[in-house]
């Protein structure tokens, strides 16, 4: 079973509102650092979303694997975690 996800669903249509405000303000000429700030807010609510995500896939697909003990399928997903997360931080 995979995660429904549903939680950041929620989340993605405040950021989308949130990022057509941000073009707004853009388009209207605000102040540089008021943009700056709603962007950031962005920035940190698409971070939690993508914990969120994270935290699903180790619920149900990490967890999932390990139950198969089948040790390719184990290390394939814990390579693909990883992956993700040293391609975060280059």
């Amino acid at each position: 079973m995979n995660p429904s996800h549903q939680d950041q669903k929620v989340r993605l249509r405040k950021i989308e509102g949130q990022v057509k405000g941000i073009e707004k303000m853009v388009n209207d000429g605000r102040y540089c650092i008021d943009i700056l700030t709603q962007i950031k807010a962005v920035k940190a609510a698409l971070n939690r979303v993508e914990i969120g995500i994270l935290e699903g896939h180790m619920q149900h697909c990490l967890k999932k694997a390990v139950k198969s003990k089948d040790e390719k399928v184990i290390d394939e997903k814990i390579d693909e975690v990883l992956n993700l997360l040293n391609h975060r931080i280059k």
